[in-house]
């Protein structure tokens, strides 16, 4: 039997996602993304370059998603404190149903990925601001928000909710 000649480019992320999240990062080579899809491994190499290309590929075709997602989520809140807490809720289904965010910020080493993690924090934190009454104020409360509600999404893997965001936006407010 032959090798399966077609897999998209989202196939292919989807299985290295799969494989990042089972074994981290050692678990991706050629070999085993080429396993997972039915692809040969020199297609991987022709279509990628290399392994760092290939894994790169990947988180970049997730945060466009969650750049995607993120717009989305954004034009669905209002511009208030009510707004800010949607939105977080929002990104946080978002993140649990699509994209795995501590995946994508596990290695920002790579200086493009830094910048895209950046660009979408940067993103978050205005909008966050605007819907926090704007200024300097607003700026400050969007950042202590942003980084609590970090916090509670990685910490709630570890189990418990810990705060509740409404709680926060209060307190900041």
């Amino acid at each position: 039997m032959g090798r399966i000649k077609t897999v998209s480019d989202a196939d292919v992320f989807a299985a290295i996602r799969q494989l990042l999240a089972a074994g981290g990062e050692k678990a991706v080579a050629f070999a085993s993304v080429a396993r997972a899809t039915g692809l040969a491994g020199p297609t991987l190499v022709q279509r990628f370059g290399s392994r760092a290309n290939m894994v790169q590929a990947a988180h970049l075709a997730s945060w466009d998603a969650l750049d995607h997602a993120t717009a989305t989520a954004i034009s669905a809140s209002e511009l208030s404190a009510k707004g800010a807490q949607n939105l977080l809720k929002l990104l946080a289904e978002i993140q649990s149903a699509t994209v795995d965010l501590a995946m994508l910020c596990m290695d920002l080493r790579d200086t493009v990925l830094r910048k895209r993690a950046k660009a979408w924090r940067q993103s978050v934190e205005t909008t966050l601001g605007l819907q926090l009454g704007g200024g300097s104020k607003g700026r400050g409360a969007a950042a202590v928000l942003f980084a609590a509600w970090q916090g509670q999404v990685l910490w709630n893997g570890a189990g418990g909710k810990g705060f509740k965001i409404k709680d926060a936006v209060k307190t900041l407010i």
